[in-house]
């Protein structure tokens, strides 16, 4: 008789066609361990019909505007912070793309983000990431910047899409047709993905200015206003990095 180790490894390095041919092959073996692997995997099989699920729905505005052309997602990272750029991502995804797991950047770990990332880059058709510097944010202010960070990273995509979906903003000097999709990270994936590109963007950049600044902890707060952060404002005062329009209830 095959021993269950076997037949666990079989299960391990199965696809989703192999893993129903499975089902079938063992369901008249009476051992708890096989029939523990079989349930074991059929809910894995069914969270991946779950989370499909989930992703359809986050297609409803790309399947929306699809006819018209390419469908781009525009969001940012790093409005509100202390420190440090805002970052916007620009994304077009191909019809009917499956990422799965990806959601909103701020739903998801900072190593879900990570693997998504690259997945974001591997399957996108064309993508942008536009940033401002925080002398630019004090310059014209941060919704000015943002929009000047988006159109950057717009300016980076070829092929050009035909339709924009906006995290809840119309961008201005765009010509293109806009969609602002408020809480449109959550609602759509392409602005889903643009989400992460942002912020694993500017995630990663804070963690390099934290070793130029350690004493800041950009790391761990990536420039937001935490406690820590205030503190090591008051106590070191401003780096070349901080916003100084932002941080005017903290230093002189």
């Amino acid at each position: 008789m095959q021993r269950i180790s076997e037949i666990k490894e079989l299960f391990a390095s199965a696809d989703e066609a192999e893993l129903l041919q499975l089902f079938n092959m063992y369901a008249a073996d009476e051992r708890s361990g096989v029939q523990n692997l079989i349930t074991q995997y059929r809910k894995k099989l069914e969270r991946l019909a779950s989370e499909r699920k989930r992703l359809e729905h986050m297609r409803i505005y790309e399947h929306k505007y699809e006819d018209l052309g390419l469908v781009c997602g525009i969001d940012e990272a790093g409005r509100g912070p202390l420190a440090g750029p805002v970052v916007a991502g620009a994304v077009i995804l191909p019809r009917n793309c499956e990422i799965l797991y990806l959601n909103d950047s701020k739903k998801l770990s900072a190593a879900r983000r990570e693997e998504l990332f690259d997945e974001i880059e591997e399957k996108a058709i064309a993508y942008g990431i536009g940033m401002a510097s925080p002398a630019r944010i004090d310059e014209i202010n941060i919704l000015q910047a943002t929009y000047e960070a988006m159109r950057d990273a717009i300016a980076q995509l070829s092929p050009q899409p035909s339709v924009f979906l906006n995290d809840a903003v119309t961008i201005p000097e765009i010509s293109l047709r806009q969609v602002p999709i408020i809480g449109g990270d959550g609602k759509s994936l392409s602005i889903a993905a643009a989400s992460v590109l942002a912020k694993v963007t500017r995630d990663r950049m804070m963690i390099e200015y934290d070793r130029i600044f350690p004493e800041y902890g950009f790391a761990s707060h990536k420039g937001y206003g935490s406690a820590a952060h205030i503190d090591a404002l008051k106590r070191f005062g401003p780096t070349p990095i901080h916003r100084t329009t932002f941080i005017g209830h903290f230093v002189d």
